[in-house]
């Protein structure tokens, strides 16, 4: 599992932080959905509200962005795959361990 912090203050700031970094990285994630995660998967998808996925959806998804208050952060990008060797060469996927 690769986990990053965004902890950028300001309002929103963190989450908008996790949210283009997904971007850059070729991640797509669902609407915010107060108390709850937010679904994130690899590719071009839309993905629904976590209360709106079932429990075999949720396993599905690459990770998940969690926090107590996406308002003001912090904000924790947790995905559960890890890069293969062909995505880190292509620069498409990070590295374990690399939170930059």
């Amino acid at each position: 599992m690769i986990e990053i912090t965004f902890d950028k203050v300001g309002t929103f700031s963190a989450l908008y932080a996790a949210q283009a970094w997904l971007r850059e990285n070729g991640y797509s994630f669902g609407s915010s959905c107060v108390g709850m995660p937010i679904g994130i998967l690899k590719g071009t998808w839309s993905i629904a509200k976590w209360r709106n996925l079932t429990g075999k959806e949720r396993e599905q998804l690459d990770g998940q962005l969690i926090s107590k208050d996406f308002r003001e952060g912090p904000v924790v990008l947790r995905l559960k795959d890890l890069a293969t060797d062909e995505e880190i060469k292509a620069g498409t996927r990070i590295k374990q361990g690399d939170k930059s």
